[in-house]
């Protein structure tokens, strides 16, 4: 697909890009209407020079795409290139870059290292990240984070049909609003949960949980599989047109779909005389 590639002075209020679809898919209203207002030209854009954590984003984004190139192997083009969706003009992005190798969107952040987990961190920007994928045709975002605490994560997230069809519509009619001037309202589509790659392994002999439920996994191993094998057992002697087997404190019932269950009985049933 034919990227349309914006002029290089691209008015904000002209479209709607990546950092605008946090707000639009996200729960505050308040953040919603001023963005409103901002693309209907009402209030100037919020300034954010004074904002440590975002300016630590700006002044750590070369330091985290040559990172993640040496760390990766990788190479990443088209370094804050604006661009528009060549069929929806009103949606637009201006990337930190593209995975040569794989076409990827590449995403670089700054976050703060307490309580800093990358499920949340993949949450956070799964918005902006759909939106620019759905505006290149991408398949996949890397999500490159370096924290305060000095760690740098890589997370690839793949693109979601379903999700993207959602955002497109909230897009759709949020921007008809801007046009209109009718204000727009919330609406509430809930993030998916990212797929993340499993690649750590971790020691879990600090945990008092994990400690007693591994004990008891251990203590009770054999038992389950001496239980499950009774369980099959036990079913191959019921005849085929019985309906319940019953016998020495167990119960066998036989359902409409042919699925025998097993309950217990007390002693007295189970030395009822059967009919």
């Amino acid at each position: 697909m034919m990227l349309a590639v914006a002029k290089p002075r691209m008015d904000r209020r002209s479209f709607v890009g990546g950092s605008d679809a946090r707000i639009i898919m996200g729960d505050d209203s308040n953040k919603l209407l001023r963005l409103w207002r901002e693309k209907r030209g009402e209030v100037e854009p919020q300034d954010l020079s004074g904002e440590l954590v975002v300016q630590l984003g700006c002044i750590t984004e070369d330091l985290n795409r040559s990172w993640y190139e040496q760390s990766s192997g990788n190479s990443v083009k088209d370094v804050q290139r604006r661009v528009r969706h060549p069929i929806h003009e009103w949606m637009g992005a201006t990337l930190d870059g593209r995975v040569n190798e794989t076409g990827a969107v590449f995403e670089a952040k700054f976050m703060l290292p307490w309580n800093f987990s990358e499920e949340a961190a993949a949450e956070k920007h799964m918005a902006q990240l759909q939106h620019n994928m759905w505006v290149i045709a991408a398949r996949s975002a890397v999500l490159s984070i370096i924290t305060g605490g000095g760690k740098w994560v890589e997370i690839t997230v793949h693109a979601d049909s379903l999700y993207q069809h959602l955002l497109l519509t909230a897009e759709k009619k949020f921007w008809r609003c801007v046009q209109t001037g009718e204000p727009p309202v919330l609406f509430d589509i809930e993030t998916p949960r990212p797929r993340l790659k499993a690649i750590k392994v971790v020691d879990m002999s600090t945990s008092n949980s994990w400690t007693d439920l591994a004990a008891t996994y251990r203590r009770t191993r054999e038992a389950h599989a001496d239980h499950e094998f009774a369980k099959a057992e036990l079913k191959k002697l019921i005849p085929e047109d019985a309906r319940e087997a019953i016998g020495h404190g167990i119960k066998a019932k036989r359902s409409k779909s042919g699925a025998i269950s097993f309950e217990l009985i007390s002693t007295e049933v189970a030395r009822a005389p059967v009919q």
